[in-house]
C-alpha cells in the first residue's frame, strides 16, 4: 500500500530559502523573482532542514483574514541515501495526515477498528492538556478502551533513522507523562510522524534531549504504543509510505 495518495491539494509554489527569523517568519524568493514573507508554522530549530539557499515550496491561501498569504509547507534536503528529499515542515499538518491514515485502515492492525475520532479533548493532570486525537473504538473492536493518540512531527535525521526531539522539549516530556498517566484504563499511543521517506526507522533524539529519551523508554516500558508512520510529500499530493520500526 506504499505510495498511496493520501492528501491531494492545489500545485504549490517553488522558490529559494532567504531567511527564517522570529520564528514564524521565512523570507523567500518564488521562481519569479518576487520576493514573499510566509508563514513558519515550525517553531523548532528544524536540524537539518533550514538551510538558507535551499529549495523550499509555499501555499498560497487568498483569505482576507490572513495576514500572511504565504504558508512554508516543504523543504528540499539531500536525503540519506544522497538524492534530494522533500520534506514537509508545517507542524499543523501531521494531526491531519494520521487520522487520513487511521480512517484509510493502515493502523488497524495496531489500534483495531475505530467508531469514531475526537481532537484536542482535554486530559492529563486537571484536564489541563489537550490530546491530539481520542480515538473511540467501534463496537466491534476486541479492546473496547479509549485511546489517547498523541502526534509528534519528525524531520531530523542522523544516518537512516528519523529522530524527535531535535531540541529540549518540556511539552514533549509533559504528553510522554501524560501518556502513562492514562494507562492502564485507556490505551496510549504515540506515532512519530516520519515526514520525509528516506527513513528505514526512528528513535528518540537522546542528544537534543537526554531526559525525553529517558521518558520515551519508559513509556515503552509502561505499555504505551509507538507506532512511526512515513510519509512522502511531493508537488501537489502527499503519500502514506508505510509503517517504520522504532530503534532503540
Amino acid at each position: 500500500m506504499t505510495g498511496m495518495q493520501l492528501l491531494k491539494f492545489p500545485f504549490l509554489t517553488e522558490g529559494v530559502l532567504i531567511k527564517r527569523y522570529k520564528r514564524f517568519l521565512a523570507d523567500v524568493q518564488l521562481d519569479s523573482g518576487e520576493i514573499v514573507t510566509a508563514h513558519c508554522a515550525n517553531t523548532g530549530p528544524m536540524q537539518g532542514i533550514l538551510k538558507v539557499g535551499g529549495k523550499v515550496r509555499l501555499r498560497y491561501a487568498s483569505s482576507p483574514t490572513r495576514k500572511l498569504k504565504w504558508t512554508w509547507e516543504q523543504a528540499e534536503v539531500e536525503g540519506v541515501n544522497g538524492s534530494s528529499c522533500w520534506v514537509g515542515v508545517n507542524t499543523a499538518l501531521p494531526n491531519l495526515l494520521i487520522r487520513l491514515a487511521i480512517e484509510s485502515g493502515f493502523l488497524q492492525d495496531e489500534i483495531g477498528p475505530i467508531g469514531l475520532i475526537r481532537k484536542e479533548v482535554k486530559y492529563g493532570i486537571n484536564g489541563r492538556s489537550r490530546i491530539d486525537l481520542l480515538l473511540i473504538p467501534s463496537e466491534i473492536a476486541i479492546d473496547k478502551r479509549q485511546i489517547y493518540l498523541e502526534v509528534k512531527n519528525t524531520t531530523w535525521v542522523r544516518d537512516s533513522l528519523a529522530l524527535f526531539p531535535d531540541t529540549v522539549t518540556e511539552r514533549g516530556q509533559k504528553h510522554l507523562k501524560e501518556l502513562i498517566g492514562v494507562l492502564p484504563d485507556s490505551r496510549a499511543v504515540l506515532i512519530p510522524c516520519l515526514s520525509r521517506m528516506d527513513v528505514d526507522g526512528f528513535a528518540p533524539g537522546d542528544s537534543a534531549d537526554p531526559l525525553y529519551g529517558k521518558l520515551f523508554r519508559q513509556a515503552l516500558k509502561e505499555g504505551v504504543d509507538v507506532i512511526p508512520c512515513c510519509f512522502g510529500f511531493h508537488k501537489d499530493h502527499i503519500t502514506w509510505e508505510g509503517k517504520k520500526p522504532v530503534c532503540i
